[in-house]
């Protein structure tokens, strides 16, 4: 799945560690990711969320999708800050899922915590 997700690799989000119902992704915001306050801009601390997400949740092989999400920021980034998601499913019943995240920078700081609902499609997407 990762090999085909452009839109994380444009990030430069890298999978670090994959496991059943567990992921870990990586990200360094860089100069185009920082808002007008120069910080990083919300919706790509989101999107790493989803990413680390994603990557858990489709862990055990069946196509699975985001079936909601929230995200809570509990502090700011900025440029350079080295994010690290760690994805963990909570509970698996019947097709569905949820999952949660933590976003920390480098020096182990809380930046966000994420909690995401998965749905296994029937069919295989393709």
């Amino acid at each position: 799945m990762m090999a085909e997700d452009r839109a994380s690799a444009g990030l430069g989000i890298e999978l670090v560690e994959l496991s059943a119902g567990r992921a870990v992704a990586r990200m360094t915001v860089r100069p185009d990711m920082v808002n007008g306050h120069a910080i990083a801009h919300g919706g790509l601390v989101f999107t790493l969320a989803d990413t680390a997400f994603a990557c858990a949740c489709n862990s055990y092989g069946p196509v699975t999708v985001a079936a909601g999400a929230d995200i809570t920021f509990v502090a700011s980034a900025k440029q350079g800050d080295v994010l690290t998601a760690t994805a963990q499913e909570r509970v698996s019943y019947g097709r569905s899922g949820v999952y949660d995240v933590t976003v920390v920078r480098a020096s182990g700081d809380v930046i966000a915590e994420f909690r995401g609902r998965s749905r296994q499609l029937r069919e295989s997407a393709g």
